[in-house]
């Protein structure tokens, strides 16, 4: 699923497009994504947009906010009078379509008094006063909440995430020194360690393959058996993958587009991940590929160790 290169690029974009915009009206197509009252949120503007781990959060002037995980599949795609033209992933196809369940109808009037006999359009093509934003789901694992925004951080999901590399999100920063604590005495191996969202938010299995990789570390040994030099190559790996992906857009392995619906560029720079029995880069060995806590992991056996 996205992972927190992914979620930030949405992230800047639904602050570059949506930030400063009045929801109008939330069109609920399917209900089982949305959860609470869209009337909390309809009519006031969106104030900031916020990100922890691999979730994202929209507030607004009311005092509210809708918590959002698009998981493995979803999507948030916006478009105005500026942006309709921009040219679709197929992972999108056309917009709206059979897997959007939720559209958010913005307009571009920020006065609370709502106007009379405002216009909403599915197609910002008649008034360049109005923008949508699609929220499609080919899978529907994700959902959508409205909640107090004083309240964010008591659902479960952001209240257990654990610190973030960069200090992009809301939650704590991943430094070296708690990182070595999380490492520290665990018998857990090293990759499934690094993708509990609990320990470290954020870090999926693109990049938690890619990082291994580029730190020389073989993704089966135990946490507590890596050295110092080990524990702060590793910490660097991951900020320099994670880095890159956000350089590139995030990776469209699967559903992933941007806000305006075009994919990302990092699964032409991943390093082994999805590579099985490709020559290594460092010209070492072939890729191979086993399963960890119930995930396709990919290395080198001569290079990693």
């Amino acid at each position: 699923m996205p992972e927190l290169p992914e979620v930030e690029t949405v992230r800047k974009g639904l602050e570059k497009y949506v930030v400063g915009l009045r929801l109008e009206k939330v069109e609920i197509i399917n209900p089982g994504p949305f959860q609470g009252d869209p009337q909390l949120v309809e009519g006031a503007n969106v104030i900031t947009a916020r990100r922890s781990g691999k979730g994202l959060i929209l507030d607004f002037s009311s005092g509210y906010s809708l918590a959002i995980h698009i998981k493995m599949t979803g999507q948030l795609i916006f478009r105005d009078e500026a942006t309709k033209d921009e040219l679709l992933s197929l992972k999108v196809g056309t917009i709206p379509n059979k897997f959007t369940h939720v559209i958010f109808h913005f307009s571009q009037r920020h006065s609370e008094a709502k106007p009379k006999n405002l216009k909403i359009f599915h197609d910002a093509q008649d008034d360049n006063r109005d923008a949508i934003l699609y929220y499609n789901d080919m899978r529907r694992f994700g959902w959508i909440r409205v909640i107090k925004t004083s309240e964010i951080m008591d659902i479960p999901f952001f209240k257990s995430m654990g610190p973030e590399p960069f200090g992009l999100g809301i939650g704590e920063v991943l430094t070296l020194n708690l990182f070595e604590e999380i490492c520290k005495g665990k018998t857990t191996k090293i990759k499934p360690l690094i993708m509990d969202q609990t320990r470290i938010g954020g870090i999926g299995n693109i990049y938690a393959n890619d990082a291994l990789f580029d730190a020389k570390i073989d993704p089966s040994r135990p946490a507590r058996s890596l050295n110092s030099a080990e524990t702060e190559k590793l910490f660097d790996s991951i900020i320099k993958v994670m880095k890159k992906s956000l350089d590139v857009g995030g990776a469209s392995e699967l559903s992933y587009v941007n806000v305006l619906g075009q994919e990302g560029e990092y699964q032409h720079h991943s390093l082994v991940y999805g590579k099985d029995k490709k020559p290594c880069p460092r010209g070492d060995g072939i890729i191979k590929r086993i399963v960890l806590g119930g995930r396709g992991t990919f290395y080198c056996a001569t290079c990693q160790v």
